[in-house]
């Protein structure tokens, strides 16, 4: 191993870090760029680089379509470029940064180039398997990634991975869960783990009967316990289809067999991820539900900085309940295991059809019980007429992803008569 070089956790080319390397600290200002700056990952982000401001000069930020919220950051944070996806808003975007000298753009090719600028660190928080290219171009400068985007690895995780550690990027999980795996992580070496621990906390609908879970509305999947997140992800959440694409995740960023990865139903969302070791030791960690304690985690790595949630107060919250997922209510958590050991491509599948399923539901086409539905008849599809396939660069990964969203799109009609 070169001097200074990182510990890495599983395979030797793994882009995970293991522990920390006080060589790498960073010195002086950070340059950071964020990739969906004002979606509920980006704010969090941008709150706590806002404290930080003497640490931190913002190099880019992206949004989706939101001219607005967008130039108010880039103003506020003097970036040096600033992007759409929607390519329709340039205008209004250049309209709204006029005579700050704030360089803009929109479009897919836009938001590569704000991921390729020179940046120390970057979040990445686009969501959807829009995220993906976008990622690569910044895992191609070799820079430190903060990945919020479960669909880089979910669709193209073997590419991802590989092309991380070829450019020596370094991919810290900013994901609450993988977050803790990695933090837990560094208490042993590979050939001492047993098995990873991902907790769910169940969602709205972690009592409730199937046939209730069947016709659950909109409002009701959109009223998660304990997370205030996205739409997307809050219904993922309810449906657990969001833990399944964590396992997946998991599997892809640490090295791990479906076997190594175990869910635990644990609705206060206080132990976010576990690992248990060879000798039976289990090291978790905790903390309040609140996604700006991992996404600190990864901003100040190596080294922890200050950061504003409230302390955990374990007296207060009094105890802590687990229980075993149940896949007869939750059926999307058993698919993603399915998926993983398919292999083929099947977890794009899951993901793209899962994507479609989503967006059925929230177009009132489908039930909530009609999800996952969905999404095993796109994967059975798929699988059955021989599209789906190992990809082997983020090209044919999209086009395995636009294979299963069009299948997705052609069963809808099916499974909204079956769910009739």
């Amino acid at each position: 191993m070169a001097p200074g070089a990182v510990l890495w956790f599983g395979d030797p080319m793994s882009a995970v870090p293991l522990r920390k390397n006080s060589a790498a600290t960073a010195t002086g200002e950070r340059v950071v760029s964020v990739l969906g700056a004002t979606g509920s990952i980006g704010d969090s982000t941008m709150d706590l680089i806002r404290l930080g401001k003497d640490r931190y000069r913002v190099e880019a930020i992206t949004a989706h379509q939101n001219v607005e919220g967008l130039a108010k950051l880039a103003r506020e944070f003097n970036v040096r470029f600033a992007a759409l996806a929607d390519a329709s808003k340039l205008g209004a975007l250049r309209d709204a940064l006029a005579g700050t000298g704030i360089e803009c753009g929109a479009g897919e090719n836009a938001i590569i180039e704000a991921a390729a600028r020179p940046a120390d660190w970057l979040m990445a928080a686009v969501s959807g398997a829009a995220g993906l290219k976008p990622a690569l171009a910044a895992v191609d400068r070799g820079t430190t990634i903060a990945l919020a985007n479960k669909e880089c690895l979910v669709c193209a995780g073997d590419i991802f991975m590989q092309r991380a550690a070829k450019a020596g990027a370094r991919v810290l999980p900013a994901d609450s869960e993988h977050n803790a795996l990695f933090q837990a992580l560094s208490s042993g070496n590979r050939e001492e783990l047993t098995r990873v621990i991902i907790t769910a906390s169940g969602g709205p609908f972690r009592t409730w009967a199937v046939a209730d879970i069947e016709n659950a509305t909109l409002a009701q999947a959109l009223k998660h316990p304990n997370w205030s997140m996205g739409q997307k992800i809050t219904i993922d959440s309810a449906s657990m289809m969001n833990k399944g694409l964590e396992v997946i995740e998991a599997s892809y960023l640490f090295a791990l067999t479906p076997d190594e990865i175990d869910v635990l139903v644990h609705p206060q969302s206080i132990i976010h991820g576990m690992v248990e070791f060879s000798d039976r030791s289990v090291v978790a960690q905790l903390g309040a539900p609140d996604m700006r304690i991992p996404i600190a985690h990864c901003l100040g790595w190596p080294e922890r900085i200050t950061g504003p949630s409230q302390k955990l107060d374990l007296a207060k919250i009094g105890q802590l309940t687990f229980e075993t997922p149940d896949f007869a209510r939750f059926p999307g958590l058993r698919l993603a295991y399915d998926a993983l050991r398919a292999g083929n491509g099947a977890t794009t599948v899951y993901n793209a059809a899962n994507e479609v399923a989503v967006a059925a539901f929230i177009g009132q086409k489908i039930r909530f019980g009609a999800i996952a539905r969905l999404v095993e008849a796109t994967m059975n599809a798929v699988v059955r007429d021989g599209s789906a396939h190992t990809p082997a660069n983020a090209d044919e990964a999209l086009a395995v992803d636009h294979i299963a969203r069009k299948t997705a799109e052609a069963l809808l009609p099916q499974i909204a008569l079956k769910a009739s």
